[in-house]
């Protein structure tokens, strides 16, 4: 199924009175504070956000999985899905592929396919978490880190592998999430794991394109409880600076202990050169994968703030990869995912709106009060006409949700594929 865009001006229609309204009531407003409104609704609509192949189908948790009628139960599909998702919002214009769940049979297809819906592909994930059919080595004890030098050997060829997979469909990164670790004391050497580890990088490292960069991303448990391999982002940095000056650290929102301070990390990070890339989700308790910006705005609000100011002012860090990294147990997965997209964007537009000299001022005053104003006022911005002026500038929905719900774009789908196919991922 693809939107077109008559489906889409008949879907705006409707609300486009309201919108120049809001945008020019807005406008005026932002205007009159000193607030260049044009280059903000710029920048929002060329920031885009890859989505992940093994999002596109119902999540679960370990102790069930309740399907979606008409999940996507090819690649093909999947990238059909993704092209919905960036029709309606205009900033999902990537994928991001996980192997071997989703690897393609026909890469010249699979390429012409996605270059149909407007899509690129973004980093590419490698899987040593699970034994996959066939294997001849076990990951039950470790993949990058393990004792056994034939499964740690299999976990490099595989991460090459799926480099060369990468290489076929115009992929330019390779995020290597390891979930090696413990659940007991005294179970591994905590040294020796890592030595193993960095080892194992190193050859990784050493087998990417010149072009390419390598993304190490760090979880502090699950599936492990006494101990990982890659706990934190300082273990990550680590990493990173010890394969060389293209690999980098990938933050995922849910991968930190409760109340960890993300944006300081963030802000770390880029003055080091070392932030590559964002997963994006939100969560209560821990690795939740609950929808962006449903529990902590606020703190989406303020990790935003400081790539904003990264990204002015950090001349040494890369461009940064963003992808959304949810779970969707009892969302519509396109639903969760539309809701999560309009989030980013709304957190993005906001920190966009701090004026980052004034705050600097405050801050060198000490006037604390000051500086808690500057950031709330923006915060408390109702920033959605902007977001909506984005869209419509490249042709999207002005209200994504509610456009795919009037186009009933699942009915559709289930209708196309049937109730009862299940996607690859979670």
């Amino acid at each position: 199924m693809q939107l077109t865009k008559d489906q889409l001006l008949s879907a705006n229609e409707p609300g486009l009175r309201r919108h120049e309204s809001d945008y020019n009531h807005l406008s005026d407003k932002l205007s009159e504070a000193g607030v260049a409104v044009e280059p903000v609704v710029d920048a929002l609509s060329k920031f885009q956000v890859a989505i992940p192949s093994w999002a596109l189908g119902a999540g679960g948790t370990r102790f069930g999985r309740f399907s979606f009628h008409g999940e996507p139960g090819t690649l093909e599909q999947k990238l059909d899905d993704v092209g919905i998702l960036h029709a309606l919002t205009q900033t999902a214009g990537a994928v991001s592929l996980h192997i071997p769940w989703d690897t393609p049979t026909d890469y010249a297809a699979v390429r012409e396919h996605a270059a149909e819906l407007g899509l690129a592909f973004d980093a590419i994930n490698s899987n040593t978490f699970q034994d996959q059919p066939g294997a001849v080595h076990s990951y039950r004890h470790g993949s990058l880190s393990a004792t056994d030098e034939g499964a740690r050997q299999q976990a490099i060829e595989h991460n090459l592998r799926v480099v060369e997979i990468g290489e076929k469909l115009g992929s330019k990164s390779l995020t290597v999430w390891l979930a090696d670790g413990t659940n007991f004391p005294g179970q591994r050497n905590f040294q020796r794991n890592l030595v193993q580890t960095e080892d194992s990088l190193r050859q990784i490292y050493a087998g990417l394109p010149a072009d390419w960069k390598l993304f190490i991303e760090y979880k502090p448990y699950e599936p492990n409880f006494y101990s990982t391999v890659i706990q934190d982002w300082g273990t990550s940095f680590l990493l990173a600076n010890a394969c060389g000056d293209r690999a980098f650290t990938l933050v995922d929102l849910g991968h930190h202990l409760p109340n960890t301070n993300i944006e300081q990390i963030v802000s770390t990070l880029m003055l080091k050169g070392k932030l590559g890339g964002f997963h994006f989700n939100d969560s209560k308790y821990g690795d939740d994968d609950l929808t962006v910006g449903s529990v902590k705005p606020y703190a989406l609000f303020l990790i935003f703030n400081e790539l904003v100011y990264g990204m002015r002012n950090n001349p040494q860090n890369p461009d940064l990869a963003w992808m959304i990294d949810a779970s969707h147990n009892v969302k519509d997965p396109l639903e969760d995912l539309l809701q999560s997209l309009e989030a980013i964007q709304l957190a993005y537009a906001r920190a966009l709106l701090v004026d980052q000299d004034e705050l600097a001022t405050a801050q060198g005053d000490h006037d604390v009060v000051r500086c808690q104003e500057i950031l709330q006022n923006a915060f408390r911005t109702d920033v959605r006409p902007l977001v909506e002026r984005a869209r419509l500038s490249r042709g999207g929905a002005l209200h994504p949700l509610g456009a795919y719900r009037q186009l009933d774009v699942r009915r559709e789908l289930v209708r196309e594929r049937g109730k009862h196919t299940v996607a690859t991922g979670l």
